[in-house]
């Protein structure tokens, strides 16, 4: 299919035009004008883009690509040879990031709720990308614990009592610890992100409610795999998901 057309497809998917993001969304790097394979990743990492030209890709689809606010704009070094790989193989580099984290049905909070046995209730936290809801079937922190690990193939970090009972749950990809004191506020039981910093454990233990740090990638894998499988099916195309692990 046409670039132009796949562009047009994700931006009327994930809306992008609605969020206050900290990079830009959608097409970050043109490349083939025609697509007909895309590998899609969490981070436009080197080894993303090795594994894309391995695979002869047109298109690289993430939730992590470039240009971030902030950053230093200079190409060099990393920045230069991503790029470079990028323009010597003609490949396009399309990223979403707070689109998809917050798509209602593929998603990374979407996905996770459905993964985990999460009944979503609502939302809160800046432009309502944290969600709030209960456990389908309420447990123990431990038991809570055991079951993220089984899913997402990680041992979460958890602050609190293994014994409380958790029923009420507020989940946000990636790093949202900044959202815990907003979680507890609305009286949940558990909170579960991607990261934890320093000050979050003394506000779990104070508080009483458990956080669960489930790790940054392994938190924000589902949303563009659930993308990639969309894509693949509603437009007949060729898209891979390859998982790079990372420990973060």
């Amino acid at each position: 299919m046409k670039r132009e057309e796949l562009v047009e497809y994700l931006d009327g998917l994930l809306t992008p035009g609605k969020f206050r993001d900290y990079c830009p969304n959608g097409l970050q790097v043109e490349g083939s004008s025609e697509i007909t394979s895309i590998v899609a990743g969490v981070t436009a990492s080197q080894a993303l883009l090795d594994a894309a030209v391995d695979r002869q890709a047109d298109a690289i689809l993430v939730h992590h690509g470039y240009f971030w606010k902030g950053e230093d704009g200079r190409v060099t070094g990393m920045r230069r040879k991503r790029l470079s790989t990028l323009l010597a193989n003609d490949i396009n580099l399309l990223a979403y990031h707070l689109p998809l984290d917050a798509h209602p049905e593929l998603g990374n909070n979407a996905q996770l709720a459905r993964l985990l046995g999460w009944s979503p209730e609502g939302r809160f936290g800046e432009q309502d990308i944290a969600w709030l809801g209960t456990v389908i079937e309420p447990c123990d922190l431990n038991a809570l614990a055991a079951k993220i690990a089984a899913v997402l193939g990680r041992t979460p970090m958890v602050i609190g009592d293994g014994a409380r009972r958790i029923r009420r749950i507020a989940w946000c990809s990636g790093g949202a610890q900044g959202y815990f004191e907003q979680a507890i506020a609305r009286g949940v039981d558990a909170f579960v992100s991607g990261e934890i910093s320093e000050q979050t454990v003394h506000l779990a233990r104070e508080s009483g409610v458990a956080y669960l740090a489930a790790g940054h990638h392994a938190t924000e894998r589902y949303g563009v795999q659930a993308l990639a499988a969309h894509l693949a099916q509603q437009l007949g195309i060729a898209c891979e998901f390859v998982d790079l692990d990372n420990p973060v």
